[in-house]
């Protein structure tokens, strides 16, 4: 109370100066010391001497605020520092041989932030010391002109600890933005606890060298790199969170330059808006433990090709296919001095045994099994994301008899179930058992998950699935079996399939175990086995099949197999850069194939257990097929695959991705 008394009156004094005028007449406008503007909760200036501000007061940073060489600023817990919005006008920096004490404490945090908090607004926090950095001695930073580095890697800038800083990021030119936190050539004697930086228009903390280590720190929407390093950065980040929920950021880390192996020990990083997770330029590196990333499309990017023996993640090599979604191994829910709303992230897994709505605002992870049992029904609205787990065989969603689901999507806001890389055999996909007809039988057991399937009801409901996008399915149950994108097991005709696209699996993109379903407009892409794929008399139809193979190995556009009870195609597009089979027949199976264009196969068609040419009909006749050369069982088609195209121009759906 006393210095907000002494704040009032220097006030009330500096504004009577103005007014009062001598003999000639001029103005005398008197000029404050950056002490006294200290008092009067102004920061501005260049402190030279100890300067202690007062607990639980809101100082104004209107300009840059410098600690120099010798002096020292102490900022208490419950300390508020609102920082203009004045760009690269504003900030707080400490110069070599200055020093820096932030005294927060977990109920009562120093807080830096711009009124509104917007990234961009202002500078951030730069200190400056002598420890080692490959730039050398008495290097120039790339912000402000600060002198740092030196040769005492025990160097201490002083401590930071229960600081909480907002809206950074200020742009100072094409190449150089103010971070949240800058240390430039930190020593291992300066303290680093306990740090949030939200909302910056650049990276999150960045060190220039030195030898300084973190300990609890949480970065979210930061938008370039949440941590970044360069010039031989040797220290160590112990417990690191990484979130990000707006588009366009850069990484969860940047390293850059020389590796001087840094160290991580606990990283989690969430994203709801894909991205890249690690990024390691030149001969960059670090070791990392205890690292779990969800919801990243890349996980680890060696941007200038350095070697992946330069990470090291969780005692091995880096592996760019592997997602790293290992359970998080940071709370951030325990750090309650970071004042910040977090992502709601909810984890799928388990029975549903009722009726369950899924929110397309939260972000999904599917973790294991989820089943929708009997009598209940599983409803996914438009827009929503589910990122699978890189779990294999043990990750999947899959309804049950006598259960539903409504997968609600929109042309312009599908839903997306995916891994975060999309590899294939990262996950088991969807699978839905029905109870129409198959020949496998009434309650047949299915290949995957021992789940019971087939009945009398050729008209059976499970359910709508309209605007889906699968990708990364297709794990190996065993030397048999796999799951495939999507799997329908005795589904009937009154069950909705519309607008589905399925990419990178490892096996099928659909398969129809027996039933009645029809689907429309289905479009399949680089799935290793068969793109469609039916047995067991299924007697459905697709309207619209258009199907890309890019990658060499895959199986067949078709495979149908065992009896024939006519599945239905009109309009069939199939494109392949590397050759292969379209269409396979096995045993007694066919179809009625009307619009079919097929480019690029080096097999047209294939019966391959010697079925009877007319099981297939194609525009309404047997095939008009050669035998090839050498051949018992395979066919080049003479005529018949020539109808138009689909355009699938107007299937935006497609396109979307976690």
């Amino acid at each position: 109370m006393k210095k907000q008394l002494i704040k009032f009156l220097g006030l009330a004094l500096l504004a009577t100066a103005v007014f009062v005028s001598c003999d000639d007449d001029d103005p005398i406008t008197p000029t404050l010391t950056v002490v006294e503007k200290l008092d009067n909760g102004i920061m501005e200036g260049t402190l030279e001497e100890n300067y202690t501000l007062s607990a639980g007061v809101s100082y104004n940073l209107s300009g840059s605020f410098i600690v120099a060489d010798g002096a020292k600023l102490t900022i208490p817990a419950g300390t508020n520092i609102i920082a203009d919005a004045g760009g690269t006008g504003v900030y707080l920096a400490v110069l070599m041989g200055g020093k820096i004490e932030i005294n927060g404490t977990a109920g009562n945090p120093v807080v830096m932030s711009s009124p509104n908090a917007n990234p961009g607004d202002w500078g951030g926090l730069t200190i400056c010391g002598k420890a080692t950095t490959t730039a050398g001695a008495n290097s120039e930073a790339e912000v402000g002109g600060f002198i740092y580095g030196g040769n005492d890697d025990t160097d201490n800038s002083g401590s930071v600890t229960y600081l909480v800083i907002k809206g950074t990021g200020a742009q100072i030119n094409e190449e150089s933005q103010y971070n949240g936190v800058s240390c430039y050539a930190l020593g291992s004697g300066t303290t680093l606890n306990n740090i949030a930086v939200i909302n910056g228009s650049d990276d999150g903390i960045e060190f220039f060298g030195g030898t300084v280590s973190v300990t609890n720190i949480f970065l979210q929407n930061n938008e370039d790199d949440a941590i970044d390093w360069t010039e031989g950065w040797s220290g160590t980040v112990n417990n690191a969170y990484v979130e990000h929920t707006i588009e366009g950021f850069s990484t969860v880390i940047e390293g850059d330059k020389d590796n001087n192996n840094p160290k991580i020990n606990n990283l989690t990083a969430v994203s709801t808006t894909g991205g890249t997770a690690l990024q390691f330029k030149k001969e960059s590196g670090m070791t990392i433990t205890g690292l779990s990333l969800s919801g990243y499309s890349v996980s680890i990017d060696m941007k200038d090709n350095g070697p992946l023996a330069n990470v090291i993640i969780d005692g091995e090599e880096a592996d760019p296919t592997k997602s790293y979604n290992a359970p998080a191994t940071v709370d951030p829910t325990e750090w309650t001095w970071i004042d910040a709303e977090l992502a709601e992230v909810v984890e799928l897994s388990g029975n549903v045994d009722s009726d369950v709505t899924l929110d397309a605002s939260k972000t999904y992870r599917l973790t294991g099994s989820y089943i929708v049992q009997d009598g209940a029904s599983l409803t996914i609205p438009a827009g929503t994301k589910i990122h699978a787990d890189n779990g294999g065989t043990d990750v999947y969603i899959a309804v049950l008899m006598g259960g539903q689901i409504f997968i609600n999507g929109e042309a312009n806001n599908p839903v997306v179930i995916s891994s975060d890389l999309s590899q294939p055999g990262d996950w088991g996909g969807l699978t839905i058992c029905g109870k129409a007809t198959t020949t496998a039988g009434v309650n047949a057991e299915a290949e995957v998950g021992g789940f019971i399937y087939g009945g009398t009801s050729d008209t059976d409901n499970s359910g709508s699935v309209t605007n889906l996008v699968i990708r990364g399915t297709g794990a190996q149950i065993n030397e048999e079996s796999q799951y495939n994108g999507v799997s329908l097991y005795a589904v009937g005709s009154e069950t909705t399939l519309e607008n589905l696209a399925i990419f990178d699996g490892s096996d099928d993109g659909i398969e129809f175990f027996g039933g009645t379903a029809t689907v429309t407009n289905i479009y399949v892409e680089n799935c290793e086995d068969d793109a469609i794929d039916w047995t067991e008399g299924w007697s459905g139809g697709i309207t619209n099949t258009y199907v890309s193979h890019t990658i060499a190995g895959f199986s067949t556009v078709f495979e149908g197999d065992k009896d024939n009870n006519n599945p239905v195609f009109t309009n069939v597009t199939a494109m392949s850069t590397v050759g292969g089979t379209g269409l396979q027949f096995k045993k007694e199976s066919g179809a009625t194939i009307t619009g079919l264009h097929m480019e690029g196969y080096t097999i047209d068609l294939d019966m391959k257990d010697a079925g009877a040419l007319s099981n297939v009909q194609i525009d309404g006749a047997n095939p008009d097929a050669t035998l090839m050369d050498g051949e018992t069982s395979k066919y080049t088609l003479n005529s018949g695959k020539d109808s138009d195209a689909i355009d699938i121009s107007g299937w935006t759906w497609i396109n979307a991705e976690l």
